[in-house]
């Protein structure tokens, strides 16, 4: 996929302010400092789309981008913040809860777990959750570069093992560097087959 345009549309404190539900929508979700803006301006090439901080959990609202006119790249508050009030935890869990559970042209969630970690708990829960909750889904392994190869590709197996003692089929998952560009095309091609796909089908999500 060739990205000829990737705009800023609107910031939601709420998904029932969220755009119109009138065209395919892929989100990104993970842990807070996963790399989620990095990854998301690597796949844009676009530097300064997705606001990036060395404070983690900047990403306090729901964020669309329209990208070449026809699809919404959305940029979801972050899980799990560590240096928030649990009040304030809570009410990021809600928001993105429903998001996800009732945003009807949501096609896929990709959820960014960072590749420097042995398997976290709560990326394995969120995961889990997504899985019950029928939620389409793709796992998108961040900061590679930081890595040896060898170490990368061993910590991607062992997330993989933990993940095959609940799950008899994995979903797509996807092994990324923002800084190097690395699976941007890839996850690009995901989405641009799954929007050919839609459209061929005359799939609609108008009401």
């Amino acid at each position: 996929m060739v990205i000829k345009t990737a705009t800023f549309v609107k910031s939601s404190g709420k998904w029932q302010d969220c755009p119109e539900p009138n065209i395919p929508e892929y989100a990104f979700i993970g842990r807070s400092n996963v790399g989620k803006s990095s990854l998301i301006n690597a796949m844009m090439n676009h530097k300064d789309l997705a606001k990036t901080s060395q404070t983690p959990g900047k990403t306090q609202l729901i964020n669309h981008f329209l990208v070449n006119e026809n699809w919404y790249l959305t940029d979801l508050p972050g899980y799990g913040y560590a240096k928030v009030s649990k009040s304030i935890r809570k009410d990021f869990e809600k928001l993105i809860t429903n998001y996800i559970l009732n945003r009807k042209n949501l096609v896929n969630l990709f959820v960014l777990v960072d590749s420097r970690h042995k398997p976290q708990t709560i990326d394995l829960e969120f995961i889990q959750w997504c899985g019950e909750s029928g939620v389409p889904f793709s796992i998108v392994f961040t900061k590679v570069d930081k890595l040896k190869p060898n170490v990368a590709i061993k910590n991607v197996e062992d997330y993989k093992a933990e993940l095959h003692k609940t799950w008899e089929d994995l979903p797509e998952i996807y092994v990324t560097s923002a800084e190097k560009k690395e699976g941007c095309d890839e996850i690009l091609n995901f989405i641009q087959n799954t929007n050919e796909f839609l459209a061929n089908n005359n799939v609609s999500f108008d009401e």
